[in-house]
């Protein structure tokens, strides 16, 4: 297989995989970041490696992208962003912690909390997520493979059944574009320009 057929091939498991997404699922997170946005309620969302910058990228979305057409704004904190706080608590306390330990005394009942792991099994999502719930936060973990135990924890669940990191992560960024773009034309927001 020469180099321009293992692209082709690589597209052609990608499209296979977004052909079959749930979309049960994909209205489900829409509706989680509608009704958090209703009820004023923080939204907080992690990750490690690339899922940080799913999480990261989905704040920046929602913080300025949406929220720039709309009076009310949404409240997305990125836990993975401040790095000097999660070396701090991995150093001091520990790498599982990270997300958890931010969490404590800040998360609400009926905020929303979102994990998000391409394999659904990083300890530190897993403790934040089953913390969050403790605390009656809405948990939805965004997660690959086998869905792991953030999967199991959580109240909503983006799944990606595929053992291939690359194209989960491609499909976790699909989603968090999708979102936000459904999000706005429910919301008839309309961007100037093109």
């Amino acid at each position: 297989m020469d180099l321009k057929e293992m692209s082709q091939h690589y597209l052609e498991r990608e499209i296979e995989v977004l052909e079959k997404l749930d979309m049960e699922a994909v209205q489900k997170v829409v509706k989680a970041f509608e009704e958090a946005f209703e009820r004023e309620s923080a939204i907080y969302v992690f990750g490690n490696g690339g899922s940080a910058s799913t999480a990261s990228h989905m704040a920046n979305d929602f913080n300025k992208g949406i929220s720039e057409y709309t009076e009310k704004k949404f409240r997305v904190q990125c836990l993975n962003d401040n790095v000097a706080t999660v070396l701090a608590v991995a150093n001091d306390i520990g790498y599982d912690d990270i997300f958890s330990f931010q969490l404590k005394n800040k998360v609400k009942a009926k905020d929303l909390v979102i994990g998000i792991s391409g394999s659904g099994n990083s300890e530190n999502v897993i403790r934040a997520l089953a913390y969050a719930k403790e605390q009656g936060a809405v948990t939805m973990a965004v997660v690959g493979f086998h869905g792991g135990k953030a999967a199991e924890i959580a109240d909503i669940v983006f799944h990606v059944p595929l053992c291939n990191m690359q194209i989960v992560e491609d499909v976790h960024m699909i989603l968090n574009h999708m979102v936000m773009s459904v999000v706005m034309q429910h919301w008839n927001i309309k961007k100037e320009g093109c």
